[in-house]
């Protein structure tokens, strides 16, 4: 079983910065693609960024030029730092990861379980 817990959120000014973390823990499992999404209240979860084994990464287009996506594979740990940080960004921020657990033998989809971001104006 792998675990992934996240980081980082908190309450910020409009124009502020966080950096979110997502630290894997588990034994004998290896991380595939992975990213973030978000959860503002009483809208549908979406993606806001992912990152891919081969360091690709994509943004919505909402987040582009403010946020970037990054992972340390020694930590098994994924970043996500959010600049200009706008009210329309306060929201629950989720990792998720595909992640091959040896110990089951087979490739797994994994949720953090939540961290809030709040912006104020």
């Amino acid at each position: 079983q792998v675990q992934l817990v996240e980081s980082g959120g908190g309450l910020v000014q409009a124009g502020g910065s966080l950096r979110l973390s997502c630290a894997a823990s588990g034994s004998a499992f290896s991380i595939k693609d992975e990213g973030w999404h978000r959860q503002a209240p009483g809208k549908q979860r979406e993606q806001v960024a992912y990152i891919t084994t081969d360091g690709s990464t994509g943004y919505a287009d909402s987040v582009k030029g403010r946020f970037t996506i990054s992972r340390d594979n020694a930590k098994n740990t994924m970043y996500l730092q959010m600049n200009s940080l706008k009210p329309e960004d306060t929201a629950v921020y989720y990792c998720n990861a595909d992640v091959v657990d040896y110990g089951l033998g087979r490739e797994n989809n994994y949720w953090g379980q939540g961290t809030q971001v709040t912006v104020s104006s």
